[in-house]
């Protein structure tokens, strides 16, 4: 698909139309178009094409699809929402378009109706690749899709995966993420949709995921407590690297596969990342302040420790990672791959 393909669909479909509808209003549930149009790029798409795309939100993005596939193209647009995939239906028809259709459905399981489909992208991230996913791709087919890389909110890249004899193979990586896919609509936007171990709505909203929940108890103690020591952290200190590189640092600590790993959220729209257990615990947040239980804290140096190895590997950008898909096994979920990487 050529630059200038993709440059006049951009042209002939109007964002704010759909994200800003007279008759819906705004919708939050929507993802930046610039890199809406880097994710359509990786997709690689010609007319003729079929393509799934899971998490309808404003539906500007299914019209691009619709437009760069042409009239003969097919494209199936998926979101847990009603709200969403009927308006998307709604305007898509206004605008008159003929080969898109919405469908109230989760994502995570395909839609083997309308498969088998040229392309997948995924608006929403999923726990892990879903078998059926690549189950319903043609062969050499694409997915352009945001996968964790660890099992905690927030750390994800955006894979491109190729699909031969079904076989799933990661030829990229990029940054970025979307939303949770959850398996009911979702209205608060600012709490993760998944792995949150414990979360405060009184005096003001926190939350709290650990990598090492499968040790917790049921009442979430350790949850609660590494909650509470970083809600009133003893000691706390700036960063003395300077500003941090959120995607840098959060790949970095994802790969470093660390069973202690813990990620929150004390203030709104402030994420934290370190390290935790049940008697320690020590962050660092996106505006460079580390926070702990306590000088001493042993959560506190390991923190200190990754920060410097960090630094020492010189900041490495989520691009330069190897990634691999590595089959699910565990059987308490859905058949799938898993995203790890390595350096």
């Amino acid at each position: 698909m050529s630059r200038e393909r993709r440059r006049l669909a951009a042209e002939q479909v109007p964002e704010r139309h759909y994200t800003h509808h007279e008759g819906r209003g705004p919708t939050p549930h929507r993802s930046n178009p610039v890199v809406i149009h880097r994710e359509l790029a990786t997709l690689e798409l010609q007319p003729h094409m079929r393509v799934a795309e899971y998490g309808t939100g404003s539906g500007y993005s299914t019209e691009l699809i619709a437009r760069l596939v042409g009239p003969a193209g097919e494209v199936t647009s998926l979101d847990i929402d009603a709200y969403l995939t009927r308006w998307a239906s709604l305007i898509h028809h206004e605008r008159g378009l003929d080969n898109v259709r919405c469908y109230t459905a989760d994502g995570t399981a395909g839609f083997l109706e309308r498969a088998p489909y040229d392309r997948v992208v995924a608006w929403c991230t999923p726990p892990l690749l879903p078998k059926a996913w690549t189950d319903q791709v043609a062969d050499d087919g694409l997915i352009v899709a945001p996968l964790p890389i660890a099992d905690v909110p927030n750390m994800t890249l955006v894979a491109k995966i190729r699909v031969r004899g079904g076989e799933p193979v990661v030829e990229a990586v990029f940054t970025g993420g979307y939303i949770e896919a959850t398996a009911s609509p979702k209205g608060d936007l600012d709490l993760p949709g998944r792995w949150v171990d414990w979360e405060n709505r009184v005096p003001a909203p926190s939350w709290i995921s650990l990598a090492w929940r499968a040790q917790d108890d049921r009442l979430h103690t350790g949850a609660r407590t590494a909650l509470d020591r970083l809600l009133n952290a003893e000691h706390t200190e700036p960063y003395e690297g300077g500003e941090v590189d959120l995607p840098s640092w959060r790949t970095f600590a994802a790969a470093l596969g660390n069973a202690q790993l813990t990620m929150a959220g004390l203030r709104p729209d402030l994420w934290a990342i370190g390290h935790s257990t049940t008697k320690t615990a020590a962050v660092i947040q996106q505006d460079g302040m580390i926070l702990a239980d306590s000088p001493d804290s042993p959560s506190l140096s390991a923190l200190r420790d990754w920060l410097t190895a960090w630094e020492i590997a010189g900041r490495p950008a989520p691009e330069t990672y190897t990634p691999a898909l590595v089959p699910a096994h565990d059987g308490q979920g859905p058949a799938g791959w898993h995203l790890q990487l390595s350096r």
